[in-house]
């Protein structure tokens, strides 16, 4: 919390596929601010696929930044800055991220999710620190 100021998330879910399961895009821009320039973090994000990654308008090689879970962020301005990811995230029947269930009886899918703080990070990217404070909208499809 030293470093960073988060101010808001934008989140985007498509849905759509859900009683298919696999997979479902999510489209985060969350916007913050870093006490110095040229500073060095990283966002959490858990997701099969990271299709894009979008700091200050320059595209990040995604190949190159998104390891283990995180996506590297370099060169951060001082003051505001934006990230946008674009990411395949998973369904689970764990009760982590977004849970899917079909319903034998009906064979309809539900999703439900308690985004407890280290899954929420397998739904959309965030800066997974409780101190790091924002506001969130999502839109969901």
């Amino acid at each position: 919390a030293r470093l960073l100021t988060v101010d808001a998330y934008e989140i985007d879910l498509d849905l759509s596929g859900a009683q298919e399961g696999g997979t479902y895009r999510s489209v985060t821009t969350v916007r913050f601010d870093s006490a110095e320039a040229g500073a060095e973090t990283f966002v959490d994000m858990v997701a099969p696929a990271v299709h894009e990654a979008v700091l200050n308008g320059e595209a990040l090689d995604v190949a190159a930044v998104f390891r283990d879970s995180r996506i590297a962020l370099a060169g951060l301005r001082e003051g505001a800055n934006e990230l946008k990811v674009v990411a395949d995230c998973a369904y689970t029947n764990t009760g982590e991220g977004l849970h899917r269930f079909v319903d034998p009886v009906d064979e309809q899918a539900y999703l439900y999710t308690q985004f407890e703080v280290p899954d929420a990070r397998r739904v959309f990217a965030s800066f997974e620190q409780p101190d790091l404070k924002a506001t969130f909208q999502f839109t969901v499809k």
